[in-house]
């Protein structure tokens, strides 16, 4: 059990924002998958009778995680990161295979999946390792240890294949960029998606144009004591047009006709308009079946358990990674926006602790927190309501899953107990 001292300096302001999130997921989770047969919340054969089980393991989780000491965490952080790779790897042989991804393990009375764990892993992983004494990340080796602590899970994951959770790796560099990671890394990464989009959008010929025109302008109009090199600029330009080059074989190469569709209907690539209604029907069902249900809750929304599309399944998982779509049809505005609320005061406040901590390692985590919580909040909001494509993440503390709610538990309360060990210290 936890010390009384934890308890005291526990951040409850961030316990009580996790408490309203899962409060709320699990009564848009009853709702959606009411059972009126047997109506009984505690019905373990319903999804959210499943659910309250899965809460009930998340709160021995967070008391298992509160009375461990600490410095645990880090001193075992890169085993933990050893035994999910292991069990990421183990997927290929044993997993079980759910909407065309081997990404569980069916334990019989749920399925476990291992790439919610390595997203914990991963984080304690790069702390631990920023926080050696010997890691300069000014050092180009030292950068590449770092990124390849990303790398590897998120391959193994991609893999599977589950290209959306293995994108929120990715956004852990954040953490890399906070302890001092060259900034034009990030320009780079940045540049890489917008010439991708750009030649998917117009081509590599327009993208050429267009920026061949830029340049020339930038030449003509610049002021005559602003030198410039002209062979670092040439050399930059055929980088990029080599690199658009390859965007084509890479959109119909690696990328599966699926995830072409995808990008298809969200940047309205395909021109043929039955092609694209075709498409709408098919890989954009889910979307434009969420934006509508969205769309009829209206202001206040139609109330607890009357939502029609949501009683008409018009939106297929709507309790995993669409229950956002269930909270604006019943519970209108007012409901979506107090979830983007809590959420944004949730991270707001992570990022204040985060901040204060005096351990080097305890601050690190807490940013690689905020990073899988904020990316996992900002694209499963994004994709229900059409503004982001579907890649198929859940909303944490709140969609649907034993393992998301689990994990994500553990996630928030490992560093919970690293700030309440910072305030212990501190008397």
């Amino acid at each position: 059990m936890p010390g009384k001292s934890t308890l005291k300096r526990l951040d409850w302001i961030c316990v009580f924002f996790y408490i309203c999130l899962v409060f709320m997921g699990w009564i848009n989770i009853y709702s959606t998958a009411f059972d009126e047969n047997n109506p009984s919340i505690f019905n373990f054969a319903a999804l959210y009778g499943k659910q309250l089980f899965f809460v009930g393991a998340s709160i021995l989780t967070i008391v298992i995680i509160l009375g461990l000491e600490a410095n645990f965490y880090e001193r075992f952080a890169t085993l933990f990161y050893l035994i999910s790779l292991v069990l990421l790897l183990g997927l290929y042989p044993c997993g079980r295979t759910i909407n065309g991804a081997t990404a569980w393990y069916d334990l019989g009375f749920f399925n476990l999946q291992p790439a919610e764990l390595a997203k914990m892993t991963t984080a304690l992983a790069l702390a631990k390792y920023l926080n050696d004494i010997q890691t300069d990340i000014k050092r180009f080796k030292d950068q590449l240890y770092a990124l390849g602590i990303i790398i590897v899970p998120s391959i193994l994951i991609l893999l599977q294949p589950d290209p959306g959770s293995a994108l929120t790796f990715f956004f852990l560099i954040f953490v890399i960029f906070r302890e001092g990671l060259p900034l034009y890394y990030l320009g780079l990464g940045v540049t890489v998606i917008v010439i991708f989009i750009t030649t998917l959008m117009f081509g590599t010929i327009w993208l050429a144009i267009g920026l061949g025109l830029a340049l020339g302008l930038f030449i003509l109009l610049k002021k005559p004591s602003f030198r410039i090199s002209i062979l670092p600029i040439s050399l930059s330009y055929i980088a990029i047009i080599v690199f658009s080059l390859s965007v084509d074989f890479v959109y119909d190469s690696v990328l599966q006709q699926h995830h072409r569709d995808r990008f298809s209907l969200w940047l309205r690539l395909e021109k043929d308009p039955k092609k694209m209604a075709e498409i709408q029907k098919t890989i954009g069902y889910n979307t434009h079946q969420s934006e509508k249900a969205i769309e009829s809750g209206g202001f206040s929304g139609k109330g607890f358990m009357q939502g029609t599309r949501t009683k008409g399944n018009f939106v297929p998982e709507q309790h995993t990674d669409y229950i956002f779509s269930t909270v604006g049809e019943e519970w209108g505005f007012l409901g979506t926006a107090s979830v983007v609320i809590i959420f944004t005061l949730l991270l707001l406040r992570l990022a204040f602790l985060a901040e204060r901590q005096k351990n080097p390692f305890s601050r690190m985590y807490g940013y690689g927190v905020i990073c899988i919580l904020f990316i996992h909040y900002f694209i499963n909001v994004g994709m229900v309501i059409g503004i982001l494509p579907t890649i198929g993440i859940p909303l944490p503390f709140f969609s649907y899953g034993g393992s998301g709610l689990v994990f994500f538990s553990a996630l928030l309360f490992i560093f919970l107990k690293l700030d309440a060990n910072r305030m212990n210290e501190l008397g």
